[in-house]
């Protein structure tokens, strides 16, 4: 017996130890950018691994300012705020009366929609590019919304769908008895008790929306509608790179992901296995 327990104690420090090596790898790039980020272009290139001699804060106005970083966020912001509330909104919408309601059609519409998620959207680029050029929606300000919205309906549906299955609809009935129509009972009863599972579809439709790059490549041409992943690519010459100042907008693009995130952190595996799991 204490052989077997000692066994199972070295086990879990190794297993332990492995996760720490594999957590202190996926945190240290993050680490190396913004340390990097604060170094002189010279100083980078004698040794791109050392700490900052003298700290470089004339970097971030460099990327911000000169590189035109401010209007890549601008366009990046209205993107992701407009379509993480669109999103919400219709994904709430539709999941409740798919969980709620029995209609004719009701099955092919949910299928409908899961089978989004098992699309390679990459691969729609060129007839969405060619199908905007017809319509007029080329190079819009609202051009890319429009696409991020479709394209990020599927899983919050699905998780909502299968979340607001799970409440009672004891619920519902009690309202309507109460005299609560069926605007009130989805805005102020249901939705609060979804906060879990739609804190997750915050941070996941605003993650995916921030970093996206081919469809803001491909569907807009002025700078003023580009967004900051492709903001980014100014920063490459054809010859030589500005590392330093490209790092400092790095960082200044993945601040907002990771406000984000510690905001909605606690909420993400629970509104995952609500859910996931539960339905």
């Amino acid at each position: 017996m204490s052989v077997r327990l000692l066994l199972g104690k070295t086990a879990g420090y190794v297993l332990n130890a492995a996760m720490l090596v594999f957590s202190l790898s996926c945190i240290y790039p993050i680490v190396w950018i913004m340390y990097s980020s604060l170094k002189s272009k010279d100083e980078f290139m004698l040794d791109s691994v050392s700490l900052p001699g003298r700290l470089q804060f004339g970097n971030y106005y460099k990327a911000f300012v000169e590189g035109e970083m401010s209007q890549y966020f601008i366009s990046s912001t209205l993107n992701s705020a407009v379509t993480v509330i669109a999103v919400v909104v219709l994904s709430f919408c539709m999941a409740y009366a798919l969980s709620r309601f029995r209609f004719r059609g009701r099955s092919f519409i949910y299928i409908f929609f899961i089978a989004g998620m098992l699309i390679p959207v990459y691969g729609l680029i060129v007839p969405l590019f060619l199908q905007f050029k017809q319509l007029g929606l080329y190079d819009k300000f609202y051009t890319l919304i429009l696409p991020y919205i479709a394209i990020r309906l599927p899983l919050p549906i699905f998780l909502l769908e299968s979340y607001i299955r799970t409440i009672p609809k004891d619920l519902d009935e009690a309202a309507y008895m109460d005299g609560a129509s069926t605007f009130y009972t989805m805005t102020r009863i249901l939705f609060p008790l979804c906060s879990p599972v739609i804190s997750t579809v915050i941070i996941l439709v605003f993650l995916d929306t921030w970093n996206e790059f081919p469809f803001s490549l491909v569907l807009v041409t002025n700078e003023a509608f580009k967004t900051l992943p492709v903001g980014l690519t100014n920063f490459y010459g054809q010859y030589t790179t500005d590392y330093t100042t490209l790092m400092a907008a790095m960082v200044l693009s993945i601040l907002p992901v990771m406000l984000v995130y510690l905001i909605f952190y606690k909420n993400i595996i629970q509104g995952m296995t609500a859910g996931a799991v539960k339905g």
